[in-house]
């Protein structure tokens, strides 16, 4: 099978043909894989900011959908046939093994004979035609739900909605600033709206982005690499993407007393944020600041109410793709994403 391939950190993906392993173990599900979004979290893993430096070779994404094509001892959650999301999140079930995989390469010398070299892959990976995965990392939908809307409920979208209803509690009128309009920023933009949240300011550092968020229900777009940010006004809830210490130290003042700011983005590993005249913390009641893990999304529960929600019509996804690649393309997906030239990307093993 394809599959794209974490060789070396900070290097372009080695897209190549390996081998799945000859059984599945305990808990594990064979997924052949239909599409795979691209989420911020793989520009983190290249540059080896996920703890995985030592774990190179390894296969790469988090965000998916597919078809199981086999079960191994154990499993009850699925069976053969079924069409799942895939998500980095634990749902309910077998917390499996690492699977490994081989990849077999021309060696070096005089001979340059094939050798196999292993490749390591995660509780979930979705790069790649086929994946095994962990029980607990996949949730069955029915047949008819969209491909882009499982690929997006795999982490982009269901962080989302996660963070908007449990960490940030956004309620009706409340206004919001999400900093960040990458591809999980654009989702939240749509999930504020959802809430009628007021207003919604989407701040980023790339000017093409304001047409795309204003027509995603943003009420004023503030491109920071131009523009003060602190004449934006204040915010009930700041929700930062981006990561970055000094989005973070400029934004967090502008919380309105009792105001929730919240951290999606992952700053880089030893970089600390400097919180000037802290005082301004304890307007009001208090406010607060909070970490979150994908929103606290419970693939169990969630996964179920999000695909009726969008069956509604009151979840839109559209406007939220702004690509679809072939996987060969992987790596100008990556610099896609990595220049802030796009919104979610979708990989498709059709193309």
């Amino acid at each position: 099978m394809k599959a794209a391939i974490l060789e070396k950190i900070n290097a372009p993906l080695v897209v190549a043909d390996v081998a799945l392993p000859t059984e599945l173990e305990y808990g594990q599900v064979l997924v052949k894989v239909s599409m795979s979004g691209i989420c911020g979290a793989q520009l983190q893993e290249i540059a080896g900011y996920k703890g995985n430096a030592n774990h190179v070779p390894h296969l790469v994404g988090h965000e998916g959908v597919g078809i199981v094509d086999a079960i191994g001892a154990g499993v009850t959650r699925v069976k053969v046939g079924d069409k799942v999301v895939m998500h980095w999140r634990k749902a309910a079930g077998i917390e499996a093994a690492f699977p490994n995989y081989q990849w077999w390469r021309q060696g070096p010398g005089p001979c340059r004979g094939m050798v196999a070299k292993t490749v390591g892959g995660g509780k979930v990976t979705t790069l790649s035609e086929y994946s095994v995965v962990s029980e607990n990392r996949i949730t069955p939908v029915p047949k008819d739900t969209p491909d882009e809307l499982c690929a997006l409920l795999g982490c982009g979208l269901s962080t989302a909605l996660g963070t908007i209803e449990r960490d940030a509690n956004l309620k009706c009128g409340e206004s919001v600033m999400i900093v960040g309009a990458g591809g999980l920023g654009i989702n939240l933009i749509r999930c504020a709206n959802m809430v009628h949240a007021h207003p919604i300011v989407s701040v980023d550092i790339h000017e093409n982005k304001r047409k795309s968020v204003i027509k995603l229900g943003a009420t004023r777009y503030v491109n920071s690499a131009t523009e003060k940010l602190e004449e934006s006004g204040g915010f009930d809830v700041i929700i930062d993407t981006a990561g970055a210490g000094n989005s973070m130290e400029s934004s967090l003042p502008m919380l309105n007393p009792s105001g929730r700011f919240i951290m999606v983005g992952q700053p880089k590993p030893g970089q600390s944020v400097e919180i000037r005249n802290a005082c301004h913390l304890f307007g009001g009641e208090g406010k607060s600041i909070k970490a979150t893990q994908g929103g606290g999304f419970k693939p169990d529960t969630d996964i179920d109410r999000y695909v009726r929600l969008y069956q509604s019509g009151a979840l839109s996804i559209n406007g939220i793709i702004t690509h679809r690649m072939p996987l060969k393309d992987i790596n100008r997906a990556i610099d896609l994403v990595r220049a802030g030239a796009a919104g979610r990307i979708i990989i498709d093993m059709t193309l």
